[in-house]
Parts: structure tokens; sequence; C-alpha cells
């Protein structure tokens, strides 16, 4: 069965976007950029919400900017073929190899679940990953921590998520003492 992941960048405190809605803590060092290009190769689907898919449609016309370097054109020879599931109530279309979302998260994992398909089905953006917790259909929990204090803002864990016993599989120190933590769910 695919595993379902949930990966994301989080400050210090717990937090994904700061209280003004900013992450400019969190844009990527060389090795952490390439953190993210190894991660992504393992992934068979990524899903995601609308905030998320705004943010990164950068990646789908980037390859057109002749500065960018070698990291960037790899990252954007894996992201753009990536299947994107989206989900969201105000759009109506959506590009490249994105899709919106017929139904609700735990079922869409559910289905793609019952597909035959290979790598992670990763979810960014912490609205979905809390619904897919509150369903018991997060298999890890991946975490790009930075040395930052926000004080508010989205966390990267639902507050009303119900008691999830975790075992440490990895931890990495990153660059400029960026620290990657992956948990399993224990079941």
């Amino acid at each position: 069965m695919r595993s379902v992941t949930y990966s994301m960048n989080v400050s210090l405190d717990g937090y994904i976007v700061g209280p003004d809605g900013g992450f400019d803590w969190s844009e990527p060092q060389p090795e952490v950029f390439r953190f993210w290009i190894d991660e992504i190769r393992d992934v068979g689907v990524h899903l995601m919400g609308r905030r998320l898919y705004e943010t990164m449609l950068y990646w789908e016309t980037a390859d057109q900017d002749p500065a960018l370097g070698d990291a960037e054109r790899e990252w954007i020879a894996l992201w753009n073929p990536l299947p994107k599931v989206v989900f969201s109530t105000t759009l109506s279309a959506v590009e490249g190899h994105a899709r919106l979302a017929s139904g609700g998260v735990a079922e869409e994992i559910e289905r793609l679940r019952a597909e035959p398909g290979e790598g992670d089905i990763a979810i960014g953006g912490a609205t979905l990953a809390a619904q897919a917790a509150e369903a018991g259909l997060i298999d890890e929990y991946r975490a790009i921590v930075y040395p930052v204090l926000v004080g508010g803002g989205i966390p990267f864990f639902p507050r009303d998520e119900r008691r999830v016993d975790l075992e440490l599989v990895e931890t990495r120190p990153l660059a400029a003492k960026v620290v990657y933590l992956r948990h399993r769910v224990l079941r």
C-alpha cells in the first residue's frame, strides 16, 4: 500500500507560515533545495490546497528563465510531470499535470491507494494534512525545522488532533542549522 506523507518547512515554534502569512524565513539554501529534489523522487502523486498550488505554479513556466541553475532545472524536470491533485472550492480549472479533486481528502487518498501506482502520496499544506490526520491516513510526518520563532500563524500540526504515537525514523542536520525530522505513525 502506498504511504501517505506530510512534509513541510516549519518554524521551531511549529508554524508553516507566520501570523502575516509570510514564510520568507524558509527560503531554502542550496543544501535544503537539494534535499527537496531528492525527496520528490519518491513521490507518485502530490495533494495540495489552493494556496500551495498557486505558490507552486511558478514552476510551470520557470524553465523559460535562462538564469536558472542546474538544481532548479532538475526540480522542474521532476515536479512538472508529477501528478498533482488540488483541493479547492474556488478554482474552476488548474494547469499542468494537476487536476481538481472530486471529493474529500480521505476519499481521494483511499482511491489513490486502491489504484496501481508507485511512490508516496504526498500532502502539502496544513489544512489538507489536518483532514488526513483526523481520518488516521498519514503514515509519516516529515518536517524541515528552521531556527526561527514566528509567534503564530498556520500550525504544522492541527491543534485538535488526537494523540498519535510516533517513531523517530530519521534526523539529519541540513544547512544553516536547519534540521530534518522524519517520524512514522505507530499503528
